[in-house]
C-alpha cells in the first residue's frame, strides 16, 4: 500500500482529521493529503486513466482480438 493510501485510511478513522500529524507520520505532503482527502484531486493513475481513449477492459478486448487475428 502506498504511503498516501495508508494515510488516507488513517484519516478515515479519525473523528476530526489532523492532516499535519498524519502527513508527518506517513511521510507524505500535508497539502497533497488534504486535497486527496477532500476529493479535490485524485491520484496520477486516475488522471492517466481519464486521458486514455479506451478503458482497461476495452484495451484488453482489443489486444485479445488482435492476438486472435494474428493466429
Amino acid at each position: 500500500m502506498d504511503p498516501i493510501d495508508a494515510a488516507l485510511a488513517a484519516l478515515s478513522l479519525q473523528s476530526k482529521p489532523n492532516y499535519t500529524k498524519t502527513a508527518e507520520e506517513y511521510g507524505v505532503e500535508r497539502s497533497t493529503l488534504s486535497r486527496r482527502h477532500c476529493n479535490i484531486t485524485g491520484s496520477k493513475a486516475d488522471g492517466y486513466e481519464n486521458q486514455s481513449f479506451l478503458t482497461k477492459q476495452q484495451s484488453q478486448v482489443l489486444v485479445t482480438y488482435i492476438n486472435k487475428l494474428i493466429e
